[in-house]
């Protein structure tokens, strides 16, 4: 029985500082997630101010354009798919990578080949592992990406969107990553990036002039463009391409950060339930070897007193 209470009592040990690791982690994540969500705030702005100016120049011309003008049958598809560096984050690298194969898959029944980029080394091993072809990859900065890091993964993007798809480029570009909802809720989203979508865009502008108040017939503003429109898109394009997927990474990042705050304060609580069952049987344990040995002195005793009255007979 000795040698079983140490068993428990190693366990315990073990998992007490498994759990002041994952208290740890839960600490740090926790911290993290504030500036995730300051970082997002500041950026979405930008994206949305950014987008609008885009469209603003897309419907006060005619000119084709791969920012705004659809192929007549497209091809070729790019899907930039955000994971993390990291594990210990739960759900969150596995469900975005599901989402990118329902993309990946709605895309080739439509038709299209599907050119896959990746950030995270968490996506990386997945498409490595089972040895599907990935365009590039990018890794190391996950959980804190600046918008140098944004401007890295969209250069090779930018450049598929620009190149005839005879010649290896797309008629699409699509991101996959995972929006940062709430403390508790993450979710992972597929988004086309371009051509962008002006019916949505529209859409979405007069419901917030509806809401504020404003006339369902809008007159439209009339532009004026120097040099020309074409150029004026030319310099949009990089900036809405980068500013897109800087966002959709800060987002990525605080979702990551709160799903690991999530699972870590999970594992310490199951951490914390397991020292309490491993010292109940160590309890139990104790008290079984203490029943013993009052039991062997007992009968110890018990055993001396009968050999010292059977000699004074």
């Amino acid at each position: 029985m000795g040698a079983q209470l140490r068993v428990y009592k190693r366990r315990i040990r073990s998992v007490t500082a498994t759990k002041k690791i994952t208290k740890a982690m839960e600490m740090i994540a926790a911290s993290r997630i504030v500036k995730a969500q300051r970082q997002v705030a500041a950026s979405t702005p930008y994206a949305t101010e950014l987008t609008r100016a885009v469209t603003a120049v897309a419907t006060g011309s005619t000119t084709r354009h791969p920012l705004t003008t659809e192929a007549e049958a497209p091809a070729r598809a790019a899907v930039l798919l955000i994971t993390s560096d990291r594990g210990l984050a739960g759900g969150y690298s596995s469900n975005a990578i599901k989402a990118a194969e329902r993309l990946t898959e709605r895309l080739r029944g439509e038709g299209k080949e599907v050119d896959t980029y990746i950030v995270g080394r968490k996506g990386v091993a997945y498409y490595g592992f089972r040895e599907r072809k990935v365009s590039q990859s990018w890794t190391g900065f996950t959980d804190s990406p600046t918008y140098a890091d944004a401007k890295q993964v969209a250069a090779p993007l930018i450049e598929a969107i620009q190149t005839e798809t005879a010649e290896g480029g797309a008629d699409e570009l699509h991101i996959v990553f995972t929006e940062f909802v709430s403390m508790m809720t993450q979710s992972p989203v597929d988004n086309r990036m371009l051509p962008l979508s002006l019916e949505k865009v529209q859409e979405s502008e007069t419901s917030v002039a509806s809401a504020a108040g404003g006339a369902k017939d809008q007159v439209l503003p009339l532009f004026d463009f120097e040099p020309s429109a074409e150029d004026v898109l030319d310099a949009l394009l990089p900036r809405y391409v980068e500013s897109r997927i800087y966002n959709a990474l800060l987002q990525s990042a605080a979702s990551e950060h709160a799903a690991r705050r999530r699972a870590m304060k999970s594992a310490t609580d199951n951490a914390g339930e397991l020292i309490k069952s491993l010292s109940r049987l160590a309890n139990a344990a104790r008290q079984a070897e203490i029943t013993q040995e009052i039991s062997e002195i007992v009968g110890g005793s018990s055993a001396l007193a009968d050999a010292t009255a059977g000699s004074d007979k």
